[in-house]
């Protein structure tokens, strides 16, 4: 199989003579192997692994997205993806991404929340007659 991995603003990986996929559904693991009939399934954060002679097993830790296998092409669309070789190091790394990606979430809530305030504020000068 093709197996490509592809987040909204570039490919993350492309691997050729994938042998098996293993991804996570709402529903549980997704196993994925050649000759397995085209499907489409929506993928809950979780492991994403797959095996190629040259790589062996290879995990990679994603976010919500899409699997499509179509015929021995398999598409992966997630809004991030972390590779690592070591379970044990791809766990860490996925910590450290989480923890940056919640501080600069809190930085846009804070933000947006001052604009609100800021437009309330004129809004309320402007009904006033100022």
């Amino acid at each position: 199989m093709n197996l490509k991995v592809l987040l909204p603003y570039r490919i993350f990986a492309q691997k050729a003579d994938v042998s098996q996929i293993v991804a996570e559904t709402g529903a549980g693991s997704l196993g994925v192997l050649p000759h397995r009939l085209d499907c489409v399934a929506a993928l809950v954060p979780g492991l994403l692994s797959y095996a190629t002679p040259a790589d062996g097993t290879v995990y990679l830790a994603v976010a919500e997205g899409v699997l499509v296998k179509s015929g021995a092409d398999v598409l992966v669309s997630v809004r991030h993806a972390i590779g690592g070789a070591d379970l044990r190091d791809l766990h860490a790394t996925v910590q450290r991404e989480f923890l940056a990606i919640d501080a600069r979430a809190l930085q846009v809530r804070t933000a947006v929340a001052k604009m609100e305030s800021a437009l309330l504020g004129r809004i309320a000068e402007f009904q006033h007659g100022r």
